[in-house]
């Protein structure tokens, strides 16, 4: 079990575990996750964190489909900060006390400010990492926004509609 899978059973949230063989060699987590588990790449999130006004220790999460790419102005618009840039991977896990390709939004080390792009509310459900590479946690995104105390938010260089 990892923290995430944990904190959702802690509080009883409705959840289902997804496993899948990961490939070293894939390029992206995410999409590799979404095509193992034959999921829409609209459902399944990768989480990402950046770091706030040049601090590389003071961190934020966005959790974001994984078709999508982060847009850093957005995410400091939402983390109410003047400027964003992606977290350095090692401080990352440090932070998380995850993996980079297993960070789960759910579960980390230290709760950090987490922002769910605005395209996961109109979802039934959606998977995220659980905490290790090869393993999703599918949830609702409101059981996810309670968990990470997060906030729904346009992250995305391309929004649609």
């Amino acid at each position: 079990m990892t923290p995430a899978i944990n904190l959702a059973k802690k509080y009883k949230i409705s959840h289902v575990i997804h496993q899948y063989q990961h490939n070293p060699s894939s390029e992206s987590y995410g999409e590799e996750a979404a095509q193992a588990l034959g999921q829409d790449e609209n459902t399944v999130f990768k989480t990402l964190l950046f770091a706030l006004n040049g601090e590389e220790r003071q961190l934020a999460v966005a959790v974001i489909p994984v078709n999508q790419r982060l847009n850093l102005k957005l995410a400091a618009k939402a983390a109410k900060s003047k400027k964003a840039e992606m977290a350095k991977p090692e401080i990352a896990e440090k932070i998380t006390g995850y993996v980079v390709g297993g960070i789960s939004p759910l579960g980390q080390k230290k709760a950090l400010p987490t922002f769910i792009h605005s395209s996961a509310e109109s979802l039934t459900t959606l998977c995220v990492s659980a905490g290790k590479r090869g393993l999703e946690i599918e949830l609702s995104p409101q059981d996810l926004a309670t968990l990470t105390r997060g906030n729904f938010a346009d992250l995305c260089e391309h929004e649609h509609g």
